[in-house]
């Protein structure tokens, strides 16, 4: 069965997940030769071990807190607070809290980045 993904110009739905959150799973909302879009759900406790993209990100939580390893510190990303780090940066985040995040990845078109 295909992923659901936003239509060009359809509202869709980023709200904090609440109650649904620790049964939810991360979603790619759409993606574009130029741009990806992810719902991460990481759960308290769990983490994405270091890695890069080729490309830009960007990451708002929406809830919860995070931290990211990136540029030599860890920093705390707390619900409404947006973090951008350059392309090709290495980066690890870990959930402190039960969270979700919207996550754009800026694509060249021929990398096939995808968060790991």
């Amino acid at each position: 069965m295909a992923l659901q993904h936003a239509e060009p110009g359809q509202p869709w739905d980023v709200s904090p997940l609440g109650s649904a959150l620790s049964s939810s799973q991360s979603t790619a909302l759409f993606k574009s030769a130029e741009l990806e879009v992810i719902r991460l759900v990481l759960l308290a406790g769990k983490s994405l071990p270091p890695h890069k993209v080729t490309g830009a990100i960007t990451v708002l939580c929406i809830e919860g807190a995070l931290v990211f390893e990136a540029q030599g510190s860890r920093r705390r990303l707390r619900a409404g607070q947006i973090l951008y780090l350059p392309g090709g940066e290495p980066h690890a985040v870990s959930a402190e809290q039960d969270s979700s995040a919207l996550l754009t990845i800026v694509l060249d078109g021929t990398s096939g980045d995808t968060p790991g």
